[in-house]
């Protein structure tokens, strides 16, 4: 018997031109919000190239990643059910362009994010110490 277990995702915060790149979200749930870019690991895929592939396919953007920033798992965290996520570092390269399930993409400044869908708000608010070291 197959177990039953959380849908596996992954989400970049991308540093591009000095700033915090974003998407807007073209699909439910949270249409038209800024997110991360990301979404979920294919099977046969690393978490690794699942964030490289969703950076590329949402924004255009080459990414390098930098770190490992956390592991997210709050059952209630997706209101399509419960998702983990595995949020990479990296540093962005290329022309910025929505693609994929990005309606737009925006850069903001540490002190402009807006309110971000999922937990994402939350995961820059871990992340400003190590975004601020990039910036620095």
């Amino acid at each position: 018997m197959k177990p039953v277990t959380p849908l596996l995702t992954v989400d970049a915060l991308i540093i591009f031109e000095r700033k915090i790149v974003l998407i807007r979200r073209r699909n439910p749930p949270f249409v038209n919000q800024f997110a991360l870019p990301g979404g979920f690991v294919e099977v046969e895929e690393t978490v690794e190239a699942a964030a490289v592939r969703e950076a590329k396919e949402e924004t255009g953007l080459d990414i390098e990643i930098i770190k490992l920033l956390g592991v997210y798992s709050d059952p209630s965290r997706d209101p399509r059910g419960h998702t983990v996520t595995i949020c990479f570092l990296a540093k962005g390269r290329g022309k910025l362009k929505a693609g994929s399930d990005a309606k737009d993409t925006g850069l903001f400044g540490l002190s402009e994010i807006p309110e971000l869908a999922f937990d994402h708000n939350k995961i820059i608010e871990n992340a400003k110490s190590d975004i601020n070291g990039i910036l620095s």
